[in-house]
């Protein structure tokens, strides 16, 4: 007879969900050693193995309460553009978002222990799983959550290429849907120009400066000149300075003002931004194969 505490110890040798170690000990007639040694054969192994490659590709989701107080944005990464595609792949995706929501875990190795949605199972017990059903290395790359008194809007852009989330303090869900857009395709780093590190704005200074300098200005016009340039400057990285992309002559600053909105902080991730990809070269992998 199979008990519980059977279960209970070959999951934590093994580190495989408690119905698959339920099952491999029922049919090893409660033989521990073989059982564990099924669990390898039939995902646990696969699954480290493939650990070690690289996954750039995979997709960004995003979950909002029916309140609109608590949002999140999570990436989860896999090898392929063609897992992005797979529904098993995309239910596992935003499952970790509302999960992210609902749980608000301090980072990814502390999501990784919650549990999933119900299952008996914790979130990295069912990766795992994903990992040897589907095929390839996937991993959880990271996520955001906010929690607002006011109002918090997500967008999802190119079929799970681009998540953005924002914490409007106040605002209409027409106009904050506007604001995701505008950060998705504008890509702005801070929310103000106070916002900016002045670490960050004495170097822009500087580099602008010495571009004047070597056209030939003189130090103080130079001066006057990186004045002028250092607006173009925070147009291109604050979402207050920059043009609304729908109405290009207006600021979003002054589309928030006009409809009494007032962003408090977003987050924006793009699939596998930041994460170096391995280049193939096909042609010399078919030259080693010949040879």
């Amino acid at each position: 007879m199979i008990t519980a505490n059977m279960v209970k110890d070959l999951r934590e040798k093994t580190g495989a969900g408690m119905m698959d170690c339920k099952k491999v000990l029922t049919e090893t007639d409660g033989d521990m050693e073989k059982a564990a040694e099924l669990l390898r054969e039939r995902g646990i192994a696969k699954a480290a193995k493939k650990s070690g490659r690289v996954a750039a590709e995979g997709l960004v989701s995003s979950f909002v309460s029916e309140d609109r107080k608590i949002g999140a944005i999570v990436e989860v990464n896999a090898e392929t553009d063609f897992v992005a595609k797979n529904e098993e792949f995309k239910s596992f995706v935003n499952d970790v978002a509302k999960i992210v929501a609902e749980t608000n875990p301090a980072d990814v190795d502390s999501l990784l222990e919650e549990n999933y949605l119900g299952t008996g199972k914790k979130v990295k017990e069912v990766l795992t799983d994903k990992i040897a059903t589907i095929g390839e290395n996937m991993t959880i790359r990271r996520f955001a959550r906010f929690e607002t008194e006011g109002l918090i809007e997500s967008y999802i852009h190119g079929d799970g290429k681009i998540a953005v989330l924002v914490d409007f303090a106040k605002g209409e869900v027409v106009v904050a849907k506007d604001v995701c857009m505008q950060i998705a395709a504008a890509k702005p780093e801070y929310v103000c120009e106070k916002e900016v590190p002045s670490d960050v704005v004495e170097k822009e200074m500087e580099i602008l400066k010495a571009q004047a300098m070597n056209d030939g200005k003189p130090a103080e016009i130079a001066e006057k000149m990186v004045q002028g340039r250092i607006g173009k400057f925070y147009g291109e990285i604050c979402l207050l300075n920059q043009p609304f992309v729908k109405n290009p002559d207006q600021k979003v600053a002054d589309l928030l003002k006009s409809t009494n909105s007032e962003v408090i902080r977003f987050a924006r991730f793009e699939k596998g931004e930041g994460i170096e990809k391995k280049e193939e070269n096909f042609a010399e992998e078919v030259m080693k194969q010949l040879k």
